[in-house]
């Protein structure tokens, strides 16, 4: 691991993708209930 204590862009964007699928797959869990 690299000592740098913020996150690079591309952790950051793998971060958002991947809220994203969680938010997508929670309304479509909502949407069946």
């Amino acid at each position: 691991m690299t000592k740098s204590k913020g996150f690079t862009l591309i952790e950051l964007l793998i971060f958002v993708i991947i809220l994203a699928i969680i938010i997508s797959i929670l309304r479509t869990a909502i949407s069946f209930a």
